[in-house]
C-alpha cells in the first residue's frame, strides 16, 4: 500500500519540481560579461584601420585579427580581451604602445524549447528575462506550465547545470530554457 501511495505522489509531482533554484547573479553588463563562442565583437585598434573590424568568437574561443592571428578571448571580459589584443600587437612589434577597444555587437542567442508557440533561438539582449524570451517565441502555448521553467546554463568549467527559473529570472547568453507541459 505504501508503495502505491509513493508511486501516485511521484506521478502527480510537477515536472522540474526537484530542480535547484537559479542562483542570483548581478545584472549582465558588458563590463562583467564574459565572451564566449558565437559572440560578435567590434575591435577598434586606434591609428590602424587595417586591424579594426567586426569579428566572431570562434568555437575554439579566439578571434582572428589581420596581421596578428588568433587571439584567445573566451571567458574574458571586454577589458581583458582589449589587454590580450594589446599584448599580441606589442609582441609582434606592430606598435610600441597599442590601444585597442572591444565592444560586444551581438551576444550568443538564448534557446527556448518545450511548450511555446515556436521553439528555437532568439537573440539575447541585456536584461532579458524568461518571460521576454518566451514572448519572442510566440508565448506559452495552452499546455504550458507558465509559473516556472528549466534553465540550463554552463558553469565556470563549461559543464551544463540545470536550474529552476521563474518568469522574471534574468537570462545569460547561451541559456537553454525548457517550458514544461502540464500533466492535466
Amino acid at each position: 500500500m505504501a508503495l502505491g501511495v509513493s508511486l501516485l505522489v511521484a506521478a502527480c509531482a510537477s515536472p522540474g519540481a526537484g530542480l535547484p533554484p537559479l542562483p542570483q547573479t548581478a545584472s549582465s553588463t558588458t563590463t562583467t560579461y564574459k565572451l564566449g563562442p558565437g559572440d560578435q565583437v567590434r575591435v577598434t585598434v586606434f591609428n590602424d584601420p587595417r586591424l579594426t573590424g567586426e569579428f566572431r568568437v570562434s568555437d575554439s574561443g579566439v578571434i582572428a585579427l589581420p596581421l596578428v592571428g588568433a587571439v584567445p578571448v573566451v571567458g574574458r571580459t571586454t577589458t581583458e580581451a582589449e589587454q590580450s589584443i594589446e599584448r599580441a600587437l606589442r609582441s609582434r612589434n606592430l606598435f610600441n604602445d597599442p590601444s585597442a577597444a572591444v565592444e560586444v555587437l551581438q551576444y550568443r542567442p538564448v534557446f527556448v524549447l518545450g511548450m511555446v508557440e515556436r521553439g528555437g533561438q532568439t537573440p539575447y539582449q541585456p536584461g532579458m528575462s524568461v518571460l521576454s524570451a518566451v514572448a519572442t517565441m510566440g508565448g506559452f502555448n495552452y499546455r504550458a506550465i507558465d509559473d516556472y521553467v528549466s534553465i540550463t546554463r554552463l558553469d565556470q568549467n563549461g559543464v551544463p547545470q540545470e536550474y529552476r527559473g521563474e518568469r522574471d529570472s534574468l537570462l545569460q547568453p547561451g541559456d537553454v530554457i525548457t517550458v514544461f507541459e502540464r500533466r492535466f
